[in-house]
């Protein structure tokens, strides 16, 4: 006899559960969501934080000083240094010149080089550009 009872209470459970079950599913269905695309919306503001609201003004953006590869433009004209090559990794295609002026290193990839021998102890001469991790040297070229 205890069997059936607790059979019973089970089943009781069971179908009490699945009641609530389907009274939040249909809680749900009758809420009332805006799924339009304007809610769905998000924004970026221009420190990169996302926002509900769109912005306010638009700021006109020169296409000239988007930066596809990283490296912008030089950062003065007519300043050609001159310095070494301090080290060079052949497989990965990048190095270090160090400028005989201020004895600062800047990295420079392979791509920026005018010259094919690239070793190390070469004097080149070389111009700055920002990068994205800041200086790099760029139009790398042997010196005469």
């Amino acid at each position: 006899m205890a069997d059936s009872y607790n059979k019973k209470e089970r089943s009781k459970k069971k179908a009490k559960k699945k009641l609530e079950k389907q009274a939040r599913k249909e809680a749900r269905k009758e809420e009332d969501k805006d799924t339009s695309l304007e809610n769905m919306m998000v924004y970026v503001n221009e420190f990169g934080q996302l926002v509900e609201t769109p912005p306010t003004e638009k700021k006109e953006v020169d296409i000239n000083e988007i930066s596809i590869n990283g490296v912008g433009e030089v950062v003065e004209e007519d300043s050609t240094l001159r310095g070494k090559i301090l080290f060079f990794n052949e497989d990965k295609g990048y190095g270090f010149v160090k400028d005989s002026k201020t004895e600062d290193s800047h990295f420079f990839h392979i791509n920026d080089t005018q010259f094919d021998d690239v070793s190390i102890n070469k004097k080149v001469t070389f111009e700055l550009a920002k990068g994205k991790k800041g200086l790099v040297a760029v139009n790398v070229s042997l010196d005469e």
